[in-house]
């Protein structure tokens, strides 16, 4: 059974709300399976979603591969807890799954499917009791696969391979541990009152300097204040949409496609939602050497277009201030670079063509030295470390809360 690429625009499905996305990527064979392969293995991988709902349906994307991927089965499950009911906490067996919680995944009503190169599927909708802020396991058992697959590189949680198919009720063993996701791109649920904000972004976004499984980004630490806690009167709870890739730039260069070729694809056609968040540009700006005005206006030019697409569809635009870098590996003594991130952020402060702002820089900078981020908030002077998450994820919550509530 062959399928074709299947995206929603923002507007024409609403009865489906993205709880949690990822940007697709090609998939060199550094951040591929070194010891074995994923042709007729199983990889068991954790996602942490927004907010929860009792009917589900997963994207897949093989988009940025070559040849087909034939999936023999799919297959979702909650998390083993511990004693205390948790499963978030460190030397937690995440490969562990309750078996009376497992629901297999069907595509036009069959469990397998293989998807064209370059295309992205869903599944059917499946019922299933998704939690809010919960961690989900989902259990591809591939048949034969790419020498490329579509994935996300910088999960910043641990994917398991077990070679051949993982049957639900035995113990997986894994043969290969890596840090990426592959093949899944989003999870929907079908629910009135729930609506994404799709965030595109670079690795501050993706997490960089986060802990490995904790699922600490700022994204997710916003979403456990926003989850649950809405002081919005219409009652519409909100789940921040992480589309962040490392080392991703704007305008060119940088990792993965650039945001100016990706905007579409991975803000645009998520489901349910008239807000999102831009917060990228620090990579354009510190590879800018010889160039940083021409890149800051042409950083504004981008952005300007993104809003006029977004606002053409009803959807309001949040725009986030670059952080300062000072110290970092992007800071050689070169003001123009420093003169570029402070002519766009004070755009992104004042434009009258933005919705909301989010000044990441005003709240992490260093006060005795606003070039550099706090020294107790930075893993490398550039990205933030877990506190510094942290202290970004609440702030965003709290814009967000006053932002949708027109405040």
């Amino acid at each position: 059974m062959t399928v074709f690429a299947l995206y929603a625009n923002a507007q024409d499905n609403t009865q489906w709300a993205t709880t949690w996305a990822t940007a697709p990527e090609f998939t060199g064979k550094s951040d591929m399976p070194q010891t074995t392969e994923l042709t007729d293995c199983s990889v068991r991988e954790i996602i942490h979603v927004s907010f929860g709902g009792k009917q589900l349906r997963m994207q897949f994307s093989n988009e940025f591969s070559k040849e087909p991927v034939e999936i023999k089965s799919v297959y979702i499950a909650n998390l083993t807890a511990d004693e205390s009911g948790r499963n978030d906490l460190p030397g937690t067996d995440y490969t562990a799954i309750v078996k009376k919680s497992v629901r297999y995944l069907t595509f036009n009503g069959k469990r397998n499917v293989t998807i064209d190169a370059g295309q992205a599927i869903f599944s059917d909708a499946t019922n299933f009791n998704l939690q809010p802020l919960q961690r989900l396991s989902i259990t591809i058992c591939y048949g034969k696969t790419p020498v490329n697959a579509t994935s996300h590189r910088g999960s910043r949680t641990t994917s398991y391979i077990m070679k051949g198919e993982a049957k639900p009720g035995k113990k997986f063993i894994t043969f290969e541990k890596l840090d990426h996701w592959y093949s899944i791109s989003a999870l929907d649920v079908n629910g009135e009152g729930n609506e994404c904000i799709p965030a595109i972004g670079n690795s501050i976004t993706d997490g960089r300097g986060t802990t490995t499984n904790l699922q600490n980004r700022w994204t997710d630490i916003a979403n456990e204040d926003l989850i649950g806690r809405q002081n919005n009167p219409a009652g519409i709870e909100y789940g921040v949409v992480n589309l962040g890739i490392g080392g991703n730039c704007v305008l060119n260069g940088g990792l993965s496609e650039p945001a100016v070729k990706r905007f579409e694809r991975d803000v645009m056609s998520q489901r349910n939602f008239k807000y999102i968040i831009i917060y990228e540009g620090i990579n354009d700006i510190g590879g800018s050497n010889g160039r940083s005005e021409q890149v800051a206006r042409e950083l504004m030019d981008a952005y300007k277009r993104f809003i006029k697409t977004a606002h053409e569809r009803g959807v309001k635009v949040l725009m986030a201030t670059i952080l300062p870098f000072g110290k970092s590996f992007y800071d050689e003594g070169n003001w123009f670079k420093e003169a570029a991130r402070q002519t766009v952020n004070q755009w992104i402060r004042t434009s009258k063509d933005i919705d909301g702002v989010i000044d990441f820089d005003e709240v992490m900078r260093d006060p005795q030295n606003p070039l550099q981020l706090r020294e107790e908030w930075q893993e490398d002077w550039l990205h933030p470390n877990a506190k510094g998450y942290e202290v970004m994820g609440r702030y965003a919550a709290e814009r967000i809360q006053a932002l949708t509530a027109g405040k």
